[in-house]
Parts: C-alpha cells; sequence; structure tokens
C-alpha cells in the first residue's frame, strides 16, 4: 500500500466516462468526498473475493464524507458487469472501460492490473493506492478515515 502525504499529491485526477448503466460520471463532481476507486473486473478472482469487502465497508461510511466508484475493466460487454454487481449487492456505480483508458487519468498512479484502490483526498488528488486486494475492511475505513480528518 502506497499513502502519498499531503504535500506531496499532485493534481486532481481528470477521470470522467460513462457507467455499466449508461449514465455519465465525472469524478470532478464528487470532490469535497473522500472518493474511494476500486479498478475490477468481472473475471477477476482476487476481484471477486474482495468485492462483499468493499461493499460491506461502503455500507459502513457516511456517503456524506464518502463515495465509492469502481472501474469495471477488460469486460466484453456491460451485461458481465451488471451481472457481476448485481449478484454482489454493489449499488454505487461503476465506469465501463473495457479498454483501460480512464486509468490513464490517474497518472504514474494508474492501476496496472486488477484489482486495486485509490482512494482519492476531498480535493481529487491521489492520497493511497493498494495494488492487489485490500487487506481488510478495517485496513480501507482506517485509511479512508485518516484522509477524510486531513486538515479538520
Amino acid at each position: 500500500m502506497l499513502q502519498v502525504d499531503p504535500g506531496d499529491r499532485g493534481a486532481p485526477v481528470d477521470v470522467s466516462g460513462t457507467t455499466i448503466q449508461g449514465t455519465s460520471l465525472d469524478l470532478a463532481d464528487l470532490r469535497g468526498k473522500v472518493v474511494v476507486v476500486n479498478v475490477w473486473w468481472s473475471g477477476c478472482g482476487p476481484c471477486v473475493k474482495e468485492m462483499p469487502m468493499l461493499v460491506d465497508a461502503e455500507s459502513e461510511l457516511d456517503p456524506e464524507q464518502v463515495a465509492f466508484v469502481g472501474i469495471d475493466i477488460r469486460e466484453t460487454s456491460t451485461h458481465n458487469g451488471e451481472a457481476f454487481e448485481r449478484d454482489r449487492g454493489v449499488d454505487y456505480p461503476s465506469l465501463f472501460d473495457p479498454g483501460s483508458e480512464t486509468l490513464l487519468g490517474f497518472g504514474h498512479y494508474a492501476p496496472r492490473s486488477t484489482p486495486a484502490t485509490l482512494v482519492l483526498d476531498r480535493e481529487g488528488r491521489v492520497a493511497a493506492l493498494i495494488n492487489g486486494p485490500v487487506p481488510s475492511k478495517t485496513t480501507l475505513t482506517d485509511l479512508v478515515g485518516d484522509i477524510a480528518g486531513e486538515g479538520a
């Protein structure tokens, strides 16, 4: 896990696209909240395993302070992503990005494989990156809490 000190964070990320459900989503619209971005695809075994924990963490965190967003890469159709989310109770949006182009918006923090989870600070800057599965729900909720408490 990589945490980025507030003084070392770059510019806000520029990531937007269309969700699995066909609506537009721009991460800039979520500024003011800490944003957990999970990069996944339905054929990724570790993604399948960690998704229930992410759903559980999302349900415990204050939606006024924290937003969750997925980025579904490598899918052949939105139907696979929709089924994956439905079967796992995911109620937050996921960008549909079969070619992984949106990942370029994370600059040198762009994940190279799935799963990966980035945490953006309230200004939309990368504050943390977890390459691979999130170790535990507590790891994620503590990390989000620390980032949410910055400057408070």
